[in-house]
């Protein structure tokens, strides 16, 4: 299986713009640049992957069948514009909540690299040339701990950041 480059997005902040706890469709609301950034990465036959924490499933503000819902109808909507994510991944756990089925230190919230780890596990990627873009400081430090680059992202248009730090060829 030949092994390709990978771009990690973090969602809320990225992809989208950040309204807190967001699990349902009508409250997307897609970042400037976003789809055009995704489709790019599609074409060139880079894998695109959305790492997140959502902590608000531990929290009780919504479940994990309503973040899978919005996951498909995140892709469904990319569709439209011949681009797809190739997989989300997500980490609902929160060590500070009272449900003991998510009240736990894991390796899977972010800065810990557990969702990088798990894609690698799944996927053909090519980690010397892959890259993880967040807007928080905790999402460049998972990128260090899974080895890779990582790109904060001041906000703006997407596609036009990823010009000006080298990750679209122009």
């Amino acid at each position: 299986m030949n092994r390709r480059p990978a771009v990690f997005f973090d969602r809320d902040g990225v992809i989208n713009y950040d309204h807190g706890s967001l699990y349902r469709p009508e409250d997307f609301v897609w970042m400037d640049g976003a789809v055009e950034a995704i489709r790019y990465f599609n074409q060139a036959g880079t894998l695109v992957f959305v790492i997140t924490n959502q902590s608000g499933i531990a929290r009780g503000y919504y479940q994990e069948a309503d973040l899978w819902k919005l996951h498909a109808w995140i892709n469904e909507e990319l569709a439209n514009h011949d681009a797809h994510i190739d997989a989300f991944y997500y980490c609902p756990h929160y060590p500070e909540t009272e449900n003991p089925l998510y009240n736990r230190v894991c390796d899977c919230r972010k800065p810990q690299p557990g969702m990088i780890k798990q894609a690698l596990r799944q996927w053909p990627i090519l980690m010397e040339e892959s890259f993880m873009v967040g807007d928080k400081p905790s999402d460049v430090e998972c990128a260090q701990n899974a080895g890779i680059p990582g790109y904060l992202f001041p906000g703006g248009n997407l596609f036009d950041f990823l010009k000006q730090v080298g990750c679209v060829k122009q």
